[in-house]
């Protein structure tokens, strides 16, 4: 059944990312993995598309996330001012809707901006053949830079991840089957310092547990990170509905098979 349906796998990694959530003004949230409007808009920006152009394309796209590395949260110390010199402008608005300037005068204001930093994500996008392979290759030599969240947040290579690995020009490199059935073959992508660290010093499992988050049209969780256009002046979200599952991933260790200890086994759990 999952042989109708390809998907095209994203590693999100960088020193610093940033998805945004419910943050605005003067604090800016981050999320602990990605949202589907910052992953849309990667790809928009890939392809070249404009602000104010269409995303319907896009929108009906499916997503999958896993959690590889969930990194720690960063908050940065961050100052906004005027370049003119003028006072700051508040959140208030005058009778023609234009903002009013802060009394007293405020020149300088502290903001509060929250970034994962050394996290790893891997993104599952599923939808028409035609059209991943056309952000396959957009991602391959995107028309605008690209970030993770936030345009100070460049992701580091590989961006795209080809079944086989070796990114060849001349390869498909789509997944066969639905994201979560993707994200459970994807290789682990944590770093070394990260695998080191979940475990004891001794101990080698064959394989890791992984959080994944997926399109589900009937699952218990609603987000709300479905852009109805990136365009400033009609900026909008819609909901979606997800689900959470594990995924079980070899580890890669050496001399570790496919199978884990199961103490429950015996007493057929």
């Amino acid at each position: 059944m999952t042989d109708d349906f390809s998907c095209l796998v994203l590693r999100m990694a960088g020193p610093l990312q940033s998805w945004g959530g419910r943050g605005q003004f003067n604090r800016r949230d981050t999320l602990d993995e990605p949202t589907k409007s910052g992953i849309l808009g990667l790809l928009a920006a890939a392809q070249g598309l404009r602000r104010e152009d269409s995303i319907a394309d896009l929108l009906g796209l499916r997503l999958g996330v896993r959690t590889d590395q969930p990194g720690s949260l960063l908050r940065d110390y961050h100052t906004v001012s005027d370049h003119r010199g003028r006072p700051l402008l508040s959140a208030s608005v005058n009778t023609k809707g234009a903002q009013k300037p802060t009394t007293p005068a405020k020149h300088t204001h502290v903001t509060h901006r929250f970034y994962l930093q050394d996290a790893v994500f891997v993104a599952a996008v599923s939808g028409p053949v035609e059209l991943l392979r056309s952000l396959a290759a957009a991602l391959r030599s995107p028309a605008f830079p690209l970030a993770l969240g936030r345009r100070s947040c460049p992701p580091t290579m590989p961006l795209l991840l080809p079944r086989d690995q070796a990114d060849r020009v001349d390869q498909d490199v789509l997944w066969a089957g639905l994201p979560a059935d993707v994200l459970a073959q994807v290789p682990w992508q944590a770093g070394d310092r990260h695998r080191a660290s979940r475990f004891p010093r001794d101990v080698r499992p064959a394989t890791v547990d992984l959080p994944v988050t997926v399109d589900d049209d009937n699952g218990n969780d609603v987000r709300v990170d479905v852009p109805h256009s990136f365009d400033p002046l009609y900026r909008g979200f819609n909901t979606r509905r997800t689900r959470q599952e594990w995924a079980r991933i070899p580890t890669g260790w050496p001399g570790t098979g496919q199978t884990d200890h199961d103490p429950f086994a015996l007493l057929g759990w």
